[in-house]
């Protein structure tokens, strides 16, 4: 049976579930230009390398989370505990 996922704007959901799974706000590093931050991503350990990703704070990337009309796509723990750090931001 395929994981089901979830899609929210809430930041506060957003936060708490990457901040439980180690997770920091990030930006794709030379993606940035005068109209914005570049690529969001987040940044999990042993994910990208540094030269890759850039950590930035929450009130940025929900700033550019918001400009960009995003969504939070992840997969929440299953019924057997299986869990995962799969994410993707869509549009709205």
């Amino acid at each position: 049976m395929a994981a089901e996922s979830r899609t929210t704007v809430d930041h506060d959901e957003i936060r708490t579930w990457v901040e439980q799974h180690d997770g920091v706000p990030a930006r794709v590093v030379g993606t940035e230009s005068q109209e914005g931050v570049g690529v969001l991503r987040i940044d999990f350990p042993g994910g990208a390398t540094e030269d890759e990703l850039e950590q930035m704070s929450w009130d940025d990337w929900f700033a550019a989370f918001e400009e960009d009309r995003l969504a939070f796509l992840y997969q929440p723990p299953q019924d057997d505990g299986e869990d995962t750090t799969f994410v993707k931001l869509v549009e709205r």
